[in-house]
C-alpha cells in the first residue's frame, strides 16, 4: 500500500463539547479559496482528529454544567456552558472513564459481551445499581487504602530518602484528585448518605434484630468452655494510642489542612465529611452523633441526591450516548497487529449548522483539500451522521391527562433528513460513504424490528432514493439497546426511620424505596456500521480471520455479505434478541435494504456465533429491486484514485498503461491476486476502460460478479490535438 495508505478515515457529523473548537471556525473563512494549505490541515488534525477513544476523550472533554437555582431549591444541569453565571458558581462535571454513569455503561458492555445473554435474561439490575451511593462509596475505599498505605509507607521514611519524595509526588496526586470534590456537594452527597448509614446502622441485621443496640464486645470462653460475648472494656484515658491510629491522626491533619487551604468558604461537616471518608475513624477515636439531626439529613440528601441524579441523567443521556458511539466506532477494531488503524475527524459541531449556506463553502473547500489531491494521507472515505428523525416533530394535540403518562419532550438532538440529504449532494463529489442512523431510542431497535419489519426505514428513506448520491447514502439498522427501557430502572436506598426503641433503620415500606429510571440507553448503529468497515479495511484486521490475505491490499473489494464472512468478522456487541422471524428475514431479504444487524442464532466451524453481526451491506442505490452492495461504490472510489495517482491526473497514454496487459501494469497486478480475500479484482470480476475521443471521456466498466457499475473520468490529452 505504497499509494494510498489508508482506506478508513472517518468524518463524524456530530457536536461533542460546543466549548471546543469545531470544523467551521478552525477552517475559516474560505472566500477566494480553493483549497486550505498544509499548515492548517495540520492545525485541523491536531485539533479534531483522534485516533483512539481515550484520544477522544482527552481532545474533547465531553462535560455536564451544573448550578444551583435557589428559588426552587434544585441543581440544575446543561451540555452549554450557562452565560451570565459568575464561572464560580458553576460546576463542570466532567464525563470520562471515571464517571460513575458512563463506568457503569462500559461494564454492562463488556459484561453482556462476556456473557453473551439476550436483553430478555440478562440480569441489568446487578450492574446498575453501580450508580447508587453504595458503590460511589465502594470505589472510594479503594482510593482510601491507596492513601492510607502511601502515606504509611511515607512517614516510615526518613525526611531526605529519595524515595519518600517519590512517596510524595504519589500522595500529592491522590490528595489533588480527592481535593476536586470537596467544592462539588454533588459529589459529597453520595459520601455524606453512606457516611450516615455506617455510623447509625452499624451492626444492624437487615432481616431481624434491628433493635438490638450494638455494643461492641469480645469472644470469650466462660468456666465450662461456653462460649461468650462479652462487652469490650473500655480503654483507659491514659491508653497509648495505637500505631495505625499514629498514622490516621497524620492522614486526619493533611485533610484537614489541605481542605482549609483549597477552600475559601468553609464547612465543619463537610470537612469532618472529607475526613471520616478518607481516614476512618480508629478504634481509639470516637465521634459523637445526634441521631434525630443525622436521619434527617440522611434522608434530605437522599431525596436530594436522586431529584439531582435523575435530572443529571435526562440531561446528559444523549452526551452519554454519542460517547458510547465513538466508543464502539474504535471498539470494531479488535487485532493484535496495528496496521491500518481507524481515525476519526470530528467535526464537533451540529449537522444543520454544518450545512447551512453561509457553512457549506468552508466545508466544501475543507473537503476538496483532503479528498481532491494525489495525497491520500489526510483523505476521507466514510461519515457518520446518527440520530435522522424518524418522523417530523408534530404539534402535541391537547388533551386531559387522566393517568400519569410519558412527558412530550421537545427533540433537540436530532437531525432533519433535509440536513443529511444536503450534505450528501456536497459528499458526493468527494466521494464520502455516509453511515446514517435514527434516532437512539426503543422503536429503532432489534426487538422493534423483530416485530414490525424494516419497512418504516424504507419509507423514511424514500427522499434519498433515485438521486446521484444515492450510492454514498447507507442507512443502518436498527439501533443498539445498552439498557432497555423497562429495565433501566436503578434502586438508590431506602428512607431512614426511627425504631420502636428509637434506634435508626432502614424502612421496608415499598413507598420508602428510592428509584429512578434511565428510560434506556441505545447507540446508533452508524457508529458501528462504519466502525466495522472501517476496521476491516485493515489487512492486518482481516488476518485475524482469513490465511489468504494479501498484506499490500486494503479491503475495499471484501464482502462482509459473501459467503460466511459476517459469521467471522462480527461486531463486538452481544446479541440482543434470539433473532428474526423467517417472515422479516424474507422481507429483509426481498428488499436487501440497508445496512442491517442481526441478532440470529449461528455457528462458525461448530463453535456458537455470541455476537451480533452484519446481515445486509447495502447503500440507497437502487439497480432494477435491489439496492446495490457498499463494497461496490467503495472499490469504484479506490479505482478512481489509484488510476488518478498513476495516470498523473487522468492522461490519456498513461491510462492505456494502466489497463494493458503488461504483467507490470497496475490492472495484471490485480489480476493476478484474485485469489486472495481482500483481492481488488476477485473471480467474477473484469475490469475494462473505453476512451471517448470525441467527449474526452473514459469510460470505466466495473464487473462484480456479472454486474456492472461504470465509472466515467474525464482524460487529459498529451497533445494540443
Amino acid at each position: 500500500m505504497d499509494v494510498i495508505q489508508q482506506t478508513n478515515r472517518t468524518i463524524l457529523f456530530e457536536e461533542i463539547n460546543p466549548e471546543r473548537l469545531d470544523l467551521i471556525s478552525v477552517v475559516g473563512d474560505t472566500k477566494d479559496l480553493n483549497s486550505l494549505n498544509d499548515d492548517k490541515i495540520k492545525e485541523i488534525n491536531e485539533l479534531l482528529l483522534v485516533n483512539s477513544f481515550d484520544e477522544f476523550l482527552e481532545k474533547f472533554a465531553p462535560v455536564v454544567y451544573s448550578f444551583y437555582n435557589a428559588n426552587n431549591q434544585k441543581v440544575m444541569y446543561t451540555l452549554k456552558k450557562p452565560e451570565n453565571i459568575p464561572d464560580g458558581l458553576i460546576t463542570e462535571i466532567p464525563i470520562n472513564q471515571s464517571n460513575d454513569f458512563l463506568k457503569m455503561l462500559f461494564t454492562l458492555i463488556d459484561t453482556k459481551r462476556a456473557q453473551g445473554i439476550a436483553n430478555v435474561d440478562f440480569k441489568f439490575e446487578n450492574l446498575l445499581d453501580m450508580i447508587s451511593p453504595k458503590k460511589v462509596m465502594d470505589d472510594i475505599k479503594q482510593s482510601r487504602k491507596e492513601i492510607q498505605y502511601t502515606y504509611s509507607k511515607y512517614e516510615a521514611l526518613d525526611d531526605e530518602d529519595p524515595s519518600k519524595l517519590d512517596l510524595g509526588d504519589k500522595l500529592n496526586d491522590m490528595f489533588e484528585e480527592a481535593s476536586g470534590n470537596y467544592n462539588n456537594i454533588m459529589a459529597m452527597l453520595p459520601l455524606a448518605i453512606e457516611d450516615i448509614k455506617t455510623r447509625l446502622l452499624l451492626g444492624a441485621d437487615s432481616e431481624k434484630n434491628a433493635d438490638v443496640p450494638l455494643q461492641i464486645g469480645v469472644l470469650s470462653m466462660g468456666e465450662n468452655g461456653e462460649l461468650k460475648v462479652l462487652e469490650a472494656p473500655k480503654p483507659e484515658e491514659t491508653s497509648l494510642v495505637a500505631i495505625d491510629d499514629n498514622a490516621n491522626l497524620g492522614l486526619i491533619e493533611a485533610f484537614e489542612d489541605d481542605y482549609d487551604d483549597v477552600n475559601e468558604t468553609k464547612s465543619d461537616y463537610v470537612k469532618s465529611l472529607v475526613v471520616r471518608t478518607f481516614c476512618p475513624l480508629a478504634s481509639t477515636m470516637e465521634s459523637s452523633i445526634d441521631l434525630a439531626v443525622e436521619v434527617e439529613n440522611y434522608n434530605t440528601y437522599l431525596e436530594f441526591y436522586k431529584s439531582a441524579k435523575d435530572d443529571f441523567i435526562k440531561t446528559v443521556k444523549p452526551l452519554i450516548e454519542k460517547i458510547l458511539g465513538v466508543k464502539m466506532f474504535f471498539d470494531q477494531y479488535q487485532t493484535k497487529n496495528k496496521g491500518m488503524k481507524p481515525s476519526l475527524l470530528v467535526t464537533n459541531t451540529k449537522l444543520n449548522r454544518l450545512v447551512s449556506s453561509n457553512n457549506l463553502p468552508r466545508l466544501k473547500t475543507y473537503l476538496s483539500s483532503v479528498n481532491d489531491k494525489n495525497d491520500f494521507s489526510n483523505t476521507i472515505w466514510f461519515g457518520i451522521v446518527p440520530s435522522i428523525e424518524l418522523e417530523a416533530q408534530a404539534k402535541n394535540k391537547v388533551k386531559r391527562e387522566r393517568f400519569k403518562s410519558n412527558k412530550k419532550v421537545e427533540k433537540t438532538d436530532s437531525n432533519t433528513m433535509e440536513d443529511l440529504s444536503m450534505l450528501l449532494d456536497v459528499v458526493q463529489k468527494y466521494r464520502i460513504q455516509i453511515f446514517f442512523s435514527f434516532e437512539p431510542r426503543e422503536d429503532t431497535t432489534f426487538n422493534h424490528v423483530a416485530t414490525a419489519g424494516i419497512d418504516k426505514f424504507i419509507d423514511k428513506c424514500a427522499p434519498l432514493l433515485r438521486n446521484t448520491y444515492s450510492e454514498f447514502a447507507i442507512p443502518c439498522i436498527p439501533n443498539f439497546t445498552v439498557i432497555p427501557k423497562e429495565k433501566s430502572g436503578v434502586i438508590l436506598d431506602k428512607r431512614m426511620i426511627f425504631s420502636e426503641n428509637g434506634s435508626a433503620e432502614l424502612s421496608k415500606e415499598k413507598e420508602d424505596i428510592l428509584k429512578l429510571w434511565i428510560e434506556g440507553v441505545y447507540i446508533g448503529s452508524s457508529y458501528i456500521a462504519a466502525g466495522i468497515t472501517a476496521a476491516y479495511q485493515c489487512p492486518d484486521y482481516l488476518k485475524e480471520y482469513y490465511g489468504d490475505v494479501f498484506g499490500e491490499y486494503p479491503g475495499v473489494r471484501f464482502d462482509i455479505e459473501s459467503s460466511d464472512n459476517a459469521l467471522r468478522v462480527t461486531t463486538t456487541l452481544a446479541k440482543e434478541i434470539s433473532g428474526f422471524t423467517n417472515e422479516i428475514k424474507n422481507s429483509i431479504n426481498r428488499k436487501n435494504f440497508g445496512f442491517v444487524f442481526s441478532s440470529e442464532n449461528a455457528q462458525l466451524q461448530g463453535k456458537e456465533i455470541k455476537q451480533i453481526t452484519v446481515y445486509k451491506a447495502r447503500s440507497l442505490q437502487a439497480t432494477e429491486n435491489d439496492f446495490e452492495s457498499i463494497y461496490k461504490t467503495l472499490v469504484t472510489t479506490y479505482i478512481e484514485r489509484m488510476l488518478r495517482f498513476y495516470t498523473n491526473d487522468f492522461k490519456e497514454d498513461n491510462i492505456v498503461k494502466f489497463f494493458s496487459n503488461n504483467p507490470n501494469s497496475v490492472k495484471s497486478k490485480w489480476m493476478a491476486h484474485k485469489e486472495h480475500i481482500n483481492a481488488i479484482i476477485q473471480d467474477g470480476d473484469d475490469i475494462n476502460f473505453i476512451i471517448n475521443d470525441k467527449n474526452g471521456t473514459c469510460n470505466i466498466d466495473l464487473v462484480f460478479n456479472g454486474n456492472v457499475k461504470n465509472l466515467e473520468v474525464e482524460i487529459t490529452r498529451s497533445d494540443a490535438s
